[in-house]
């Protein structure tokens, strides 16, 4: 979700509504969209509508959605497709690739592959109507995300009635599998356990989330982990969620004190893989396809970058297991 920052100088004497100077700044927001995608206003940390008077010296803070794309246009870009039929297509999507256009990514995206591949037209851009229907004009078909930097296994609908009916279960996780691995920088305590916390944004960098506990902000997130094995300080841990929460895996690895390898918002860079990129992996889904009442399953198999990486270590350190907590 992009997020917007700006100080009124100091000696600013305008007493203008937030939304009209947020828009005549030079990397500002023009109103409507600001009025259309708007999430979360905060001036001087306080919550205010955008028709707040502003004044000099206010720290004024913006969430909004993402940025509608003026149409999303099909393009040929390879796919790995696990499964397809009438109504779903699972993709093994590759590291890199952004699940739908936003802002910043606006062509290349996984929906704009799927266009393409599904033999569509382009989507036009819907400026008015409900939330709800703008949301999913521009997001056709997706029914949840992995982050850019996250490869693996991503279920699409292809028709409406299908979007509603893997949606309902994205809403509710306990009834599916949601399963990935990671290489990550340290030892977890136990050899399994869950993390319960709220994840709320961190106050000193925008761009990232926190796990924190004991407190009713943010949103509740649920992982289950189980470390595969050990090697000196790196760890192979397998992961299932119960919710899905933006960052989450990410987020409660770095509270589990085992930030994932190669992670360059959670983590710092490793001195033994400094090329290293996100180690992470979305590497089964269990879910049940429209009209089934048992889970099919669709698994990804485990990518280049962590053959390799597994490869260095199995050279210079003797693998180890974290005994389970007695």
């Amino acid at each position: 979700m992009p997020y917007f920052s700006a100080k009124v100088p100091p000696d600013y004497t305008g007493g203008e509504r937030l939304d009209k100077y947020i828009a005549s700044l030079p990397n500002g927001m023009n109103r409507s969209r600001l009025k259309s995608g708007l999430t979360n206003i905060l001036v001087n940390g306080k919550k205010q509508k955008i028709s707040f008077k502003i004044k000099a010296s206010d720290q004024i803070d913006i969430e909004w959605e993402d940025q509608i794309p003026d149409d999303i246009e099909p393009q040929d870009i390879p796919l790995n497709i696990v499964y397809e039929d009438e109504n779903v297509c699972v993709v093994n999507k590759e590291q890199g690739m952004v699940t739908h256009p936003a802002c910043g990514n606006w062509t290349e995206t996984l929906v704009n592959a799927l266009l393409f591949h599904w033999g569509r037209q382009k989507i036009p851009e819907l400026l008015e109507g409900p939330p709800s229907a703008i949301l999913a004009n521009r997001r056709p078909g997706i029914v949840h995300r992995l982050d850019k930097e996250t490869s693996g296994i991503i279920i699409t609908a292809k028709n409406r009635d299908s979007e509603e009916w893997l949606s309902a279960q994205f809403r509710d996780h306990r009834h599916m599998v949601k399963e990935y691995i990671a290489i990550c920088t340290g030892r977890p305590a136990h050899r399994q356990g869950v993390i319960k916390t709220q994840i709320i944004r961190d106050p000193k960098n925008r761009r990232r989330f926190k796990a924190v506990t004991a407190t009713g902000e943010g949103k509740y997130a649920e992982t289950a982990y189980r470390c595969i094995c050990c090697y000196g300080e790196y760890s192979l841990i397998r992961v299932r969620l119960a919710t899905g929460r933006t960052h989450q895996i990410r987020v409660h690895m770095k509270y589990l004190n085992c930030p994932i390898l190669g992670d360059g918002i959670y983590s710092k860079p490793d001195k033994k893989f400094p090329k290293a990129t996100l180690m992470l992996n979305a590497a089964l889904l269990g879910i049940r396809l429209p009209g089934q009442k048992k889970l099919s399953f669709f698994k990804s198999p485990t990518p280049k970058r962590f053959i390799e990486v597994l490869k260095v270590l199995h050279r210079d350190f003797k693998k180890a297991i974290i005994p389970e907590e007695k």
